[in-house]
């Protein structure tokens, strides 16, 4: 390919100039091998109650930002004593200026426990989980703070910069787009890569540890159900959760991550609790967003909607969830955020033959109040192998049989083809466009060919 014409695929038009950096060939390393525990990324450093594993989540709009952390160590096996929420504060000092931090937020906290009612399995119970809210923060702006006890310890200076002011003109320069990250070699490159195209946020589109591929006695398998098929109970081994944590602090403390859950953060427990992790160490806009529910929420990212969707909870149409996605939708001002975007976990839409069709039932749900409200692009992870993972106007066209616009991008996009469906006679956007959106997400961020550049 000519000079020129890489030229052409990094870049787009917009209000500002975007560039993409290349995935560079052979940075990836085949089968995915997990860290293992004695890895420097993955080891507890913090002594005693000193904050770690710290992490940013935006809240509905511009105006609030959460941070979260960790203090005291967890505990596993069979005699473990859950540590109190109340014996270390959660306080952030934060301010526009590093020096002084003249600003103070209180918020709450939090240790959850991961239990077994079998014989010879390790219970977990984690160290104290805080989230605090902070409120009444300018668009588009770069504040500094520590988190953690004044009375115990603080953390150092971390910085973040808040998204822009919801606006059509107005959105963050680049917005990274993941999925099912595990904590593997390929997982420090994944960041490696992301982190060198400076996002201002990321989204995590589900699966984020892995660890229930792993036994309580820490015990690992590429397949859980070929390796382990005799446990009474499906484990999980929650250490994992916080290797993860200590391995993406130095990026999450200044990036801001929005998760929504998929089917590796179930981990079944006694008392049939479910997803008890995932919804205990991220903070979530959910009340902000007028959800009850840490499975789906929705924010705002300059002038772009985003919608996050729950594949593995009830999605019909007399559900929680249905009524809050409707009235959500119908608070959208597309004059204020032109762009929808949705994101769940399990794919519509997929050719990969082991989980085709396998949220089927979500999709007859809710695809026909999606398509209502114009959503432009929803973004899926799950399906990770050899696939011909999807890119389509709407239903393929089949349904309508005139084209749509709305975009479904599924894993490894640039193995779908982007020449016309021959199953249809109607007309398709220009092969430049598709062929860009197709390349861009490939490397993990997407070009979008309207007036917004890329993200």
């Amino acid at each position: 390919m000519a000079a020129e014409e890489e030229e052409a695929e990094l870049r787009l038009g917009g209000p500002f100039d975007r560039r993409t950096a290349r995935l560079e060939d052979g940075v990836f390393r085949g089968n995915a091998v997990d860290l293992p525990e004695e890895d420097p990324r993955v080891r507890r450093k913090a002594k005693g109650f000193e904050p770690e594993q710290i992490s940013l989540s935006l809240s509905a709009n511009h105006d609030s930002v959460w941070i979260s952390w960790i203090t005291g160590d967890c505990q596993i096996g069979s005699d473990i004593k859950p540590l109190d929420p109340k014996s270390a504060a959660s306080i952030v000092h934060y301010g526009r200026t590093r020096h002084p931090l003249n600003l103070q937020a209180t918020g709450s906290s939090l240790v959850y426990n991961q239990l077994y009612p079998f014989e010879g399995l390790q219970n977990y119970t984690s160290g104290i989980i805080h989230h605090v809210r902070l409120t009444g923060l300018k668009p588009g702006t770069q504040y500094f703070y520590q988190c953690g006890d004044p009375s115990i310890a603080l953390s150092d200076i971390h910085f973040f910069k808040t998204m822009p002011v919801s606006a059509p003109k107005s959105y963050p320069k680049r917005i990274a787009i993941v999925g099912d990250m595990g904590l593997t070699y390929n997982t420090t490159s994944t960041v490696s890569h992301m982190r060198s195209n400076e996002p201002d946020l990321i989204v995590l589109v589900g699966d984020v540890t892995y660890a229930n591929m792993y036994l309580t006695n820490g015990t690992g398998s590429d397949c859980y159900s070929c390796s382990f098929h005799d446990t009474p109970i499906h484990e999980t081994y929650q250490p994992r959760w916080d290797y993860w944590g200590r391995f993406m602090e130095p990026t999450l403390s200044e990036i801001p991550i929005m998760v929504i859950e998929g089917n590796h953060e179930l981990e079944k427990q006694a008392e049939d609790k479910t997803y008890v992790s995932y919804s205990s160490r991220f903070a979530f806009p959910s009340e902000e967003s007028g959800s009850s529910s840490t499975f789906y929420y929705s924010f705002n990212a300059g002038g772009i909607h985003f919608i996050m969707l729950g594949g593995y909870t009830s999605y019909d149409k007399s559900g929680e969830q249905y009524k809050w996605l409707e009235k959500d939708l119908s608070n959208v001002d597309r004059t204020v955020t032109p762009w929808l975007i949705a994101t769940w976990h399990p794919p519509w839409y997929s050719t990969y033959k082991a989980h085709y069709r396998e949220a089927e039932c979500m999709r007859v749900e809710m695809e026909d109040l999606l398509y209502s409200y114009g959503v432009d692009v929803v973004f899926n992870g799950h399906v990770k192998n050899e696939t011909h993972a999807l890119w389509t106007w709407h239903r393929n066209q089949d349904l309508y049989g005139t084209p749509g616009d709305q975009i479904y991008i599924v894993r490894q996009p640039d193995k779908c083809p982007t020449g016309p469906n021959e199953r249809s006679a109607e007309p398709k956007p220009a092969a430049a466009d598709t062929q860009n959106l197709l390349k861009s997400a490939t490397l993990g961020a997407l070009n979008l060919p309207r007036s917004i550049g890329a993200f």
